[in-house]
């Protein structure tokens, strides 16, 4: 019998087999072009990753009501730089999402 595939399922084993950490201080071209979202630690960065490939404005509208979702500050991104961090990161093109690694916030 043949399984039935989920297409979702495939669509966010995707995403997350393209997470990738990597050094704020390497993402700085991407942030200059306004290109780089902040995902909350609270949220997790691949479904939201997903939210974003299906355009679920509703969801993302209120993840970013609650601060949980969007362009990155320049005081998050001086604080990263100070701090050397290091984030997950996906690319929803055009946008790289990225969410702090433990004490990164």
């Amino acid at each position: 019998m043949l399984a039935m595939i989920n297409l979702e399922e495939v669509n966010r084993a995707k995403l997350n087999l393209e997470t990738a950490q990597m050094a704020w201080r390497e993402m700085q071209r991407y942030f200059a072009s306004g290109a780089v979202l902040y995902v909350s630690p609270e949220l997790d960065l691949v479904e939201t990753a997903y939210q974003m490939s299906v355009d679920n404005a509703a969801l993302i509208g209120q993840w970013m009501a609650a601060a949980q979702f969007g362009k990155v500050t320049d005081e998050q991104a001086k604080t990263w730089w100070e701090k050397d961090a290091q984030l997950w990161t996906v690319v929803v093109s055009p946008w790289v999402l990225v969410q702090p690694v433990g004490s990164e916030v």
